[in-house]
Formats: structure tokens, sequence, C-alpha cells
């Protein structure tokens, strides 16, 4: 049975349950395969939530096909980098497009959608509308699962870290940044 080719569009807050449950779905299977245990369940809890503040703004995309969602992301003019970095005081800061780079969020794809261009379509639709609000650099911190992926596009490490979450589990991540300016 041939799927449908992915439709693209800006995500409603009536998606939110839809997304939340692709995104934790999505960290769940592929996490397990670069962290350990405890790392992955305390990503899928605190990191691998939607974030209605991006869906708000409309910049939020979802893939959709057959009705199912398959893959979401997107960028911000907030000075936020995922969803749980506990609501500090300057995650809502809107971002100076001329001096900061906007920042691309929560990018996760259904395990069985991964490698068919998905994400590559939501990266490019991010770019285009940052740099439609005047962004020239792009800058987002990369769980390990897609940093091959983030490299690829073109984005170059910036810094190696781990994050601490909420409940003290330690979370490594890679922190790149790309030029989109053109």
């Amino acid at each position: 049975m041939s799927r449908a080719e992915p439709v693209l569009r800006v995500a409603t807050l009536e998606d939110a349950q839809r997304v939340d449950a692709l995104i934790k779905e999505s960290a769940a299977a592929i996490f397990p395969r670069y962290y350990d245990q405890r790392a992955t369940a305390s990503a899928v809890r605190h990191v691998a939530q939607v974030d209605p503040i991006l869906i708000a703004d409309g910049t939020y995309f979802v893939l959709e096909t057959d009705g199912d969602l398959v893959a979401c992301g997107g960028w911000s003019r907030r000075d936020r980098l995922y969803s749980g970095s506990d609501s500090s005081a300057g995650d809502s800061r809107l971002l100076d497009p001329l001096t900061e780079p906007a920042r691309v969020r929560a990018m996760f794809v259904r395990e069985d959608w991964l490698r068919r261009g998905l994400g590559r379509r939501i990266l490019d639709e991010c770019a285009r509308a940052a740099r439609r609000e005047g962004f020239g650099r792009l800058f987002l911190g990369s769980t390990l699962p897609g940093v091959q992926f983030y490299l690829a596009y073109g984005f170059e490490p910036v810094e190696e870290r781990e994050v601490e979450l909420a409940d003290g589990a330690r979370f490594a991540c890679v922190f790149m940044e790309k030029a989109i300016a053109g």
C-alpha cells in the first residue's frame, strides 16, 4: 500500500494534542538508540512536549498524510530553545533579527517516516519564514539523533553540552547554527 505524500501546513491549536502525541512517540522510539533509559524517560517527559506558544505564533508546522501527523517542527522569534526549559524569564523575549538568530524548535519525525525528506521540508519552510522576518541565521539545540541531519543541512556545531532536565537527568545536546541570509 502506498502512502500519500504528506502535506506541509501551519499547525493550529486544534492540532496540539496530536502534535504532543507525535513528539512523545518519536522521542520514545528514537532516543533509546542514543541515550540511556533515564535520560530517554526524562527527555520524553520534559523535552518532548508541544509548545503552544510556537503554535499560537504561527511558526510551527506539521506534515500530515491521510489524517495522520507524521512530522512536525518549527522556528521561533522568541528566546527559547526547548519546551522543557522551565519557562525561564527570557523565554518569551522577542529576538532581534539583526543581531540574534531565530530558533529552530521541536523537530520530530515519526519513526516509520524517517529519511524521507520530511525534516528538510520543515527546515526549508522555517528558513524561508525566518528570512522574511529579517533573520540571517538559525540556531538550535540538537538532540543526538538529529546531529547528522542538521550537519547535512549545513548547520555547524557551536558547542556540545549536557543539559540538566527538571528531574536532574543529564541530556547531551549539540548547539548548532546556520546562516540563512540570501
